[in-house]
């Protein structure tokens, strides 16, 4: 009975977390980003080399604080990976991006998770882009962070922070007609991002899709 109370538990937490980064998003797209600069899948894919040499910055802070070497970040580790860039969030808010950005349930945080945990924590808390960093690189890919979630509302047709098959052929397809992406692509990218089958593709869904999309070699 206790491991089912837990289980609940731990579903409520997530989607509570879900809620409050739908809610941001929304925010977002109302107050910050207004029309978006982009204006096809082309323009997307230009940026993937930016993308990827930008992100692969966290590798040697994901290794330095993988004290143990295992490829994975525990629970201990990043909190004090947390606390060196000054963010003193409460164990338990912790603890529920912890399990969140865990997608595979391994109980660690490996490199692409942490990729993602970053961008959750820069947009629920916006500390990557403040002044008081002390990693000038993570400051730097706040920016990176934003302009994933641009990308996120451009397939975000119908803004309600959730992607589904029909917002994915008609970015692909409408945003660049003489080059419209065959069916099976268009399907076999959408089939990568939803995660847990649902038929819709959520904002941390997304994350980990660009991040194999851009190319980013998780044991490289």
């Amino acid at each position: 009975m206790g491991a089912v109370i837990c289980c609940i538990s731990e579903q409520g937490e997530k989607k509570s977390l879900e809620r409050k980064l739908e809610k941001k998003i929304a925010e977002i797209r109302r107050n910050k980003f207004g029309q978006t600069k982009l204006k096809s899948i082309d323009s997307i894919v230009m940026l993937f080399p930016m993308f990827k040499e930008r992100l692969k910055t966290l590798r040697g802070m994901f290794e330095q604080y993988d004290e143990d070497s295992n490829e994975s970040i525990e629970p201990h580790e990043l909190q004090t990976f947390l606390e060196d860039l000054q963010l003193h969030l409460p164990e338990n808010e912790i603890e529920n991006f912890f399990q969140y950005c865990d997608i595979d349930g391994s109980k660690g945080i490996q490199f692409n998770e942490f990729i993602v945990l970053l961008c959750l924590i820069h947009i629920l808390t916006e500390p990557l882009s403040s002044d008081n960093s002390p990693k000038e690189e993570l400051a730097q890919l706040g920016q990176v962070f934003d302009k994933i979630i641009e990308i996120f509302l451009f397939f975000d047709q119908n803004g309600d922070g959730k992607l589904n098959k029909k917002d994915m052929v008609r970015t692909m397809n409408e945003t660049n007609p003489r080059e419209r992406s065959p069916a099976h692509v268009t399907k076999n990218r959408f089939r990568e991002m939803d995660w847990d089958k649902n038929g819709q593709v959520t904002f941390r869904e997304f994350l980990f899709g660009f991040i194999n999309w851009v190319g980013i070699d998780v044991d490289e």
